[in-house]
């Protein structure tokens, strides 16, 4: 584990609080803490999509991603279905193709789509942790930590997929972080199950890197330093909403 994270530690700018830590481990913070874990994986899965349906596919093969989510959104949107009718809906209704015109290509579907699918498996095993303990699902209020990343994302292309890309690998290498963070602290199912998630969050990271880099053809070690430097302040100054990405508990 400790091969994996390092280049997960060396990427963020810093770890996450001793504080946030002691919040995080008490009970009455394991709702909050388990919802706002089950919509992170669905708005990791729909930032995904977006990236594809606005740069890489046709309307066709659009609005089959769109279907793939739909029973996703319908629990956590509309509260429609149940872990039962969740269960067999990660499935895509056909293969993804790049269009004619797109720039980008397969590499950044094939990455995508695979995230997509392991974000929405994530979501699944959540709900089911939830249940386990019965916990309901209800609606809860964003945190700032997304908000306060894309709002220094530039307006101009490539510029604005770039950051895109950057903030995504930041998303997903703290949500990393927090897992082996957490594990030693809940209780022994819910510890495997986050050391379970190291593997696929490390590689997300890595392959929003990897496409950040690929697409700008560039140096881009400046943009990345920015929003590392955004993402630490982020996660390393008082917060007054207690959320999976918060920052320390003010």
């Amino acid at each position: 584990m400790d091969k994996l994270l390092e280049p997960i530690n060396s990427f963020l700018h810093c770890a996450t609080p001793d504080s946030w830590v002691k919040a995080a481990k008490q009970s009455e913070n394991l709702t909050m803490l388990l919802t706002d874990h089950m919509i992170c994986e669905l708005k990791a899965a729909q930032t995904a999509m977006w990236l594809i349906r606005k740069y890489a596919v046709d309307k066709e093969s659009g609005d089959a991603l769109l279907a793939w989510l739909h029973p996703y959104e319908d629990f956590i949107y509309r509260k429609k279905g149940s872990l039962e009718t969740i269960k067999d809906s990660n499935k895509l209704s056909k293969n993804i193709q790049a269009r004619a015109d797109a720039k980008y290509g397969q590499d950044l579907i094939d990455k995508m789509v695979l995230l997509i699918k392991e974000e929405l498996h994530h979501f699944y095993q959540v709900l089911e942790i939830m249940q386990a303990h019965g916990i309901e699902y209800n609606n809860i209020t964003a945190g700032r930590y997304a908000k306060g990343l894309i709002r220094h994302v530039k307006t101009h292309e490539p510029e604005t997929l770039i950051d895109k890309l950057i903030c995504g690998a930041y998303i997903e290498a703290r949500s990393c972080e927090r897992f082996a963070k957490l594990a030693p602290h809940v209780d022994d199912e819910l510890g495997k199950f986050y050391i379970s998630l190291l593997r696929s969050e490390a590689r997300h990271y890595q392959d929003y890197l990897t496409l950040a880099e690929e697409i700008a053809g560039t140096d881009i070690s400046e943009r990345i330093a920015f929003f590392g430097e955004k993402e630490a302040e982020l996660i390393s100054t008082p917060d007054n909403e207690f959320r999976f990405h918060s920052g320390v508990p003010a």
